[in-house]
C-alpha cells in the first residue's frame, strides 16, 4: 500500500469539510465553465476560450476562488482529459488514412516542429544576449524555449474541430500532427536540455545518451502499454454489444487504468491513450468501434473542468520586463516558425491547397505538453534558467490558448470543412418538415403534386405516378382543407374492383388520416409518428388545416441519405 501512497491525489488527505468545499468548487467550475463556453459560442468564439477565461477569472490571476492546493488536488482531471483526447485522436488514425496521408503527416510534422525550434532558439538567444551579455545562459534559454515551441496542444485544437463537426484533408492533417507532435517535442527537449546542461555547467546532470534512452523508454513504453490494453479491451467488449452501459464502463475503466499505469511508471499518458484508440479502431472486432461514440458522450464535462483549470493555473502577474520581452518574442517567433514550417512541409509533400493555406492557423495552441516541459525545465535548471522558462511559458500559454482556438476556427472555416462530419442522425435532429425536399422541390407547398382534389378521378391519380415521386396523396376539399389521404394500398384495393375503377374519384377511395403534421414539425417527431401510428405517410397541414402535401418515410430517408452523400462528395472534392 505504501508503494502507491505517493501517487494518491492530494484531495485524499482533505478533511470532511475540505472535501465538501471541493465538491462545491467542482460544481462551480462546471457551471461557470459551461456558462462561459455558451456565452462565447453565442459571440461566435470557440467555447474553449470561454472555459479558459472563466478559469482565469476565478483562478490565480483573478478572484482566486481556486487556490493552489485545490488546483493541485484536481490535477488528475487534467490527466483524464488528456487521455480522453488521445484516445479519440487514436480513433481517427485508421490504417487506410495513414496509408493515404502518412508521408504528408510526417513531412509536415518535421517541418512544423523543427523550423520553430530554430527560429525561436536563434532570436531568443540573440535578444537575451543583447540584454544580459551572458552567452551561455542566453543560448540555454533559447535552446529550451525552442524545443518547447515545437509542441502543439491537442486539447483546444480538437475541441474546436469537434464543436464545428469538421471533416476533410485539413482536419485529418491537423489530427495526425497533434497526435504525433508530443514525441517530436520530447526528442527536441531531450537534446536541448542536455546541451543546456553542458553550457550551464551541470544543470540536469544527464548525458544526451541517457536522456535519449529515457525518451525511448517513455515513447515506446507508452505505445506498448496502450496497445496491450487496447487489445484486451477489444476482446472484453466484443460480446457486450447490446449493453452500452457496460461497454462504456469497461472502456473508461481501461482508459483510466492506462492513465494510472502511465503515471505510476512515468510514461506519456497521451501517447498511451492514442495507442489504445489506434488499436481499437484498427484491430478490434468491427462492432467494438461504436465504443468511441459512447466515450465521446462522456467527455464534455471533463473538458469543461480541464480547460477551466488550465485558465486557473495561469498567473499573469508574475511577469517582469525581461520575461515580458522574451515572452513576446517567443509568441511571435513560434507563430512565424509554425507558419513557415507548416507551409514548407505542405508544399514539399504536395498537400492539398487548403492544407497549405490554412494549416498554420491550426497549430498555434500550446498547453499541456509545453507546460509539462517547462515544469521539467524548472526542476532540471532550478537554480539557473528554470524559473524564467516557467514564467515565459505560463504567460504565453495564456495568450495562445485564447487566440489559438479562434485561429483554428478561422482556418477550418476558410478551408470549407465546417459541418461536413455529419451523419443522417445529426441532420434529422436539426431538420423540420419544411426542410425536406426531393431533388430541388420541397415536399411542403400548396402546389405539391401529392395534393389532389376530392373530385380527381382515379385514372388521373394513377397517371400521375409516372410523373412524380410521391406514392401517397393528400385529398383536399373545395376550401383547400385536408379531407383525407390516399395510399398505394388504397389504390391497389380500388383497382381490384375493375368494373368501377374508371368512375371512382379521390373521395371514394380516401380515408380520414389518423394523424397529421405541420411544416414546423421536427423530423425526429415525424419519425415517431410513423412508428406510433404504424404508417409511412403523414399529411402536412397548416394551422388552419389547409393541405400542404404529404410526408412519406421513403422520401425522408432518401433526403437524409442524399444530403450525407453530398457532404461526403464535398469532402472527397477537397482532396
Amino acid at each position: 500500500m505504501n508503494i502507491f501512497a505517493q501517487f494518491l491525489p492530494d484531495f485524499m488527505q482533505f478533511s470532511t469539510v475540505e472535501a465538501a468545499n471541493l465538491i462545491l468548487l467542482l460544481g462551480l467550475i462546471m457551471f461557470l465553465g459551461a456558462l462561459g463556453g455558451r456565452l462565447f459560442q453565442k459571440l461566435r468564439i470557440p467555447q474553449v476560450v470561454g472555459y479558459i477565461v472563466i478559469g482565469v477569472l476565478i483562478g490565480q490571476s483573478g478572484l482566486q476562488l481556486l487556490s493552489v492546493p485545490v488546483i493541485t488536488a484536481l490535477e488528475p482531471l487534467s490527466s483524464v482529459a488528456l487521455s480522453l483526447i488521445g484516445f479519440l485522436i487514436g480513433a481517427e488514425l485508421k490504417i487506410g488514412v495513414i496509408k493515404k496521408y502518412g508521408k504528408q503527416f510526417v513531412g509536415i510534422l518535421l517541418f512544423e516542429a523543427i523550423v520553430p525550434f530554430f527560429v525561436v532558439a536563434l532570436v531568443v538567444t540573440g535578444v537575451s544576449f543583447a540584454l544580459t551579455r551572458d552567452f551561455s545562459t542566453s543560448l540555454s534559454i533559447g535552446l529550451v524555449l525552442g524545443a518547447i515551441s515545437s509542441a502543439t496542444a491537442p486539447a483546444a485544437t480538437t475541441d474546436v474541430l469537434k464543436e464545428n463537426r469538421t471533416r476533410g484533408p485539413l482536419t485529418m492533417t491537423v489530427l495526425g500532427i497533434v497526435a504525433m507532435d508530443d514525441a517530436v517535442a520530447l526528442i527536441l527537449y531531450a537534446v536541448a536540455s542536455s546541451l543546456a546542461a553542458i553550457l550551464l555547467g551541470g544543470g540536469a546532470g544527464l548525458s544526451l545518451g541517457a536522456q535519449l534512452i529515457s525518451l525511448l523508454y517513455e515513447v515506446g513504453g507508452s505505445l506498448v502499454v496502450g496497445g496491450l490494453i487496447g487489445l484486451a479491451l477489444g476482446q472484453i467488449i466484443r460480446n457486450l454489444m447490446s449493453d452500452e452501459g457496460r461497454i462504456l464502463s469497461f472502456s473508461l475503466g481501461a482508459l483510466f487504468l492506462c492513465t494510472g499505469i502511465c503515471t505510476l511508471i512515468a510514461l506519456d499518458n497521451i501517447l498511451a491513450a492514442m495507442s489504445l484508440g489506434f488499436v481499437m479502431v484498427n484491430f478490434a472486432p468491427a462492432k467494438t468501434r461504436e465504443t468511441f461514440s459512447l466515450v465521446e458522450k462522456f467527455t464534455p464535462p471533463i473538458y469543461v473542468m480541464f480547460f477551466v483549470l488550465v485558465g486557473a493555473k495561469l498567473n499573469i502577474w508574475n511577469v517582469n520586463a525581461f520575461v515580458a520581452v522574451l515572452a513576446i518574442l517567443y509568441v511571435l517567433c513560434r507563430t512565424l516558425g509554425k507558419s513557415l514550417g507548416a507551409r514548407l512541409g505542405a508544399r514539399l509533400t504536395k498537400a492539398p491547397e487548403t492544407v497549405r493555406k490554412y494549416l498554420p492557423f491550426c497549430l498555434l495552441s500550446q498547453a499541456g505538453v509545453a507546460i509539462g516541459l517547462s515544469i521539467a525545465a524548472g526542476q532540471d535548471f532550478a537554480s539557473t534558467i528554470g524559473p524564467t522558462i516557467m514564467l515565459i511559458i505560463t504567460a504565453t500559454t495564456f495568450v495562445v490558448q485564447l487566440v489559438g482556438p479562434i485561429c483554428v476556427k478561422y482556418g477550418i472555416t476558410k478551408a470549407g470543412e465546417c459541418g461536413l462530419d455529419i451523419t443522417e442522425e445529426d441532420l434529422m435532429k436539426h431538420s423540420l418538415v419544411q426542410d425536406i425536399s426531393w431533388g430541388n422541390a420541397p415536399i411542403c407547398r400548396t402546389d405539391s403534386p401529392a395534393i389532389v382534389q376530392e373530385t380527381t378521378t382515379l385514372n388521373e391519380i394513377i397517371c400521375s405516378f409516372s410523373h412524380h415521386e410521391n406514392l401517397s396523396y393528400a385529398v383536399q376539399n373545395k376550401d383547400g382543407k385536408l379531407s383525407g389521404i390516399i395510399t398505394l394500398e388504397h389504390l391497389k384495393e380500388a383497382l381490384l374492383v375493375t368494373e368501377l375503377s374508371e368512375s371512382l374519384m379521390a373521395c371514394d377511395v380516401m380515408e380520414v388520416p389518423e394523424v397529421t403534421c405541420t411544416a414546423t414539425t421536427p423530423v425526429p417527431e415525424l419519425y415517431k409518428l410513423f412508428s406510433n401510428y404504424d404508417t409511412e405517410t403523414v399529411p402536412i397541414v397548416d394551422s388552419q388545416g389547409a393541405c400542404l402535401g404529404v410526408a412519406e418515410k421513403y422520401t425522408l430517408d432518401h433526403y437524409l441519405h442524399a444530403k450525407v452523400m453530398e457532404l461526403h462528395k464535398k469532402v472527397a472534392d477537397l482532396g
